[in-house]
């Protein structure tokens, strides 16, 4: 006798097959992070190891907080201060900051939703899409960013830092003259 391909539960529609509760099965699966057994030495250390579900300990709330405290920083002052300078109104400048940051938001949590669900460093997602050896160009290039962006924020806050002594000090002479100039700083 002949063997259906489907069972009745995965009925077919004109379309083609009704796959909803194959992937409402697919979701709600709990794919648990756990250590890997005998693991290549040169593939794993205590960083790349996954986080077990019992160690994470973030919630909702902690994640906000810490997407608020990337944000809210001394070079979105600078922009925002530099739209109004260039025409905007401050609540207008306050509005495209916003906006943009809910922007770049999408995509900041389609990157750290695998890792976030799972426990798996983005490294090791990396893999998935670039192989091992392969997988070394995004860490790399996530690296060159925040040394460029640590830069930026050193570059901004240090000036400001500047501009608040000489506005207190008006002026004072060690601030004015190279504090170094016997190494040409």
């Amino acid at each position: 006798p002949h063997q259906p391909l489907l069972s009745q539960k995965h009925s077919c529609t004109r379309s083609g097959i009704y796959l909803q509760p194959i992937m409402n099965s697919m979701m709600d699966d709990p794919i648990m992070a756990r250590d890997p057994v005998q693991p290549d030495p040169t593939l794993i250390n205590e960083d790349f190891r996954p986080t077990l579900a019992g160690e994470r300990h973030w919630t909702t709330a902690d994640f906000a907080s810490f997407w608020v405290t990337m944000v809210i920083s001394i070079t979105t002052y600078y922009l925002a201060a530099s739209l109004v300078d260039m025409g905007m109104s401050w609540y207008q400048g306050v509005l495209v900051i916003f906006f943009a940051n809910c922007l770049t938001l999408i995509p900041m949590l389609l990157n750290a939703h695998p890792g976030t669900k799972y426990g798996v460093p983005f490294p090791v997602l990396a893999r998935a899409s670039f192989g091992i050896k392969g997988a070394n160009l995004p860490s790399l290039s996530r690296a060159l960013v925040a040394c460029g962006w640590f830069g930026v924020q050193t570059s901004v806050g240090g000036n400001s830092i500047y501009q608040m002594l000489m506005a207190v000090s008006v002026g004072a002479p060690w601030l004015v003259s190279p504090p170094l100039a016997w190494l040409g700083i």
